[in-house]
């Protein structure tokens, strides 16, 4: 897969089959949209090619919003390039961006720049200044410029309609099941070993606490998670549980996210980290004493080698 960060870096392609939009998640809905184009790419031996923004426009858009993402850049490439996809564009979004119209959009993105020759994308799609462009725009402006366009219908899971916002909600409220389940695949944390207050080695439950290398990644709802952990440059993945909050025990200052690997001694400090959320087992809680929280420890323990296991 060939990845551009701005449009005029990409040269007009012989016969693309392109879709646009953030795609934050990668869920079964973008990926049913891949798949179509990625197969209708190869049936007419043209290449498949997705045009999407960083930052994501509601951050640019409404900055208060606080939005965190599903997905870091280099997650939803990585993501992308498994999927098949040939072409990834990655343009700037800006406020100046935000006013192109939806027929400049068209004319001198999709067809100028990128050569669309059919374009692929998601039921109830909008696109250019203040949403105007939409399915409608498109099918009037392919017979003018000279590709065909077709509308690929919501998908649904559980029959809910399945979507980038309701997977950040799911996440939130702890629902790693659910999300899970939306994404066909673990949510996933990434980011890097640092020194904490090495509290947990005291009472027997070492943890390697997570500094994220993402600051806008969607942390999930505080509380104690089955995982599965990664170490960069390996593809074992060592069953752990994660705790993800405050810790009200020991009158913690700061949300941490801290792992405990089962059967496992080595020093990782600085090391990169990839955690995979399985089930959520319990809320975070405060314990009248250590001694109670170690006890509980040891139930979960328990607990995540049973659903790991």
């Amino acid at each position: 897969m060939k990845v551009y960060h701005h449009i005029n870096e990409i040269k007009p392609l012989d016969f693309a089959v392109a879709t646009t939009g953030t795609f934050d998640g990668v869920h079964v809905g973008h990926r049913t949209i891949l798949k179509r184009l990625i197969e209708t790419a190869k049936k007419n031996n043209g290449e498949s090619a997705l045009f999407t923004f960083n930052p994501h426009p509601r951050m640019v858009l409404q900055p208060d919003l606080d939005l965190n993402l599903i997905n870091s850049l280099e997650e939803k490439a990585e993501l992308l390039k498994e999927c098949g996809l040939d072409h990834l564009v990655i343009h700037p979004f800006t406020k100046e961006f935000s006013r192109t119209s939806s027929l400049e959009f068209v004319r001198n993105i999709l067809v100028k720049n990128i050569g669309v020759k059919k374009l692929v994308i998601g039921y109830d799609h909008h696109f250019g200044r203040n949403r105007e462009g939409s399915f409608e725009h498109l099918k009037e402006f392919g017979p003018v410029y000279g590709f065909d366009v077709e509308e690929i219908p919501a998908q649904d899971v559980d029959h809910i309609k399945v979507s980038s916002t309701k997977i950040r909600k799911a996440l939130l409220e702890g629902e790693i099941d659910t999300a899970n389940k939306y994404l066909t695949r673990p949510y996933r944390l990434t980011g890097f070993v640092v020194k904490g207050e090495q509290l947990g080695r005291q009472i027997g439950f070492p943890t390697a606490n997570l500094n994220l290398d993402d600051p806008k990644k969607l942390i999930p709802k505080n509380g104690v998670y089955a995982v599965l952990v990664r170490i960069d440059g390996s593809d074992k993945q060592h069953r752990a549980m994660c705790n993800i909050g405050m810790r009200p025990t020991v009158s913690g200052k700061t949300k941490t996210i801290e792992i405990n690997m089962f059967d496992f001694s080595l020093d990782i400090y600085g090391t990169k980290l990839t955690v995979f959320f399985k089930q959520r087992i319990r809320d975070e809680q405060k314990f009248e004493s250590v001694e109670k929280l170690k006890a509980q420890l040891i139930l979960d323990e328990a607990k995540c080698r049973s659903i790991l296991s």
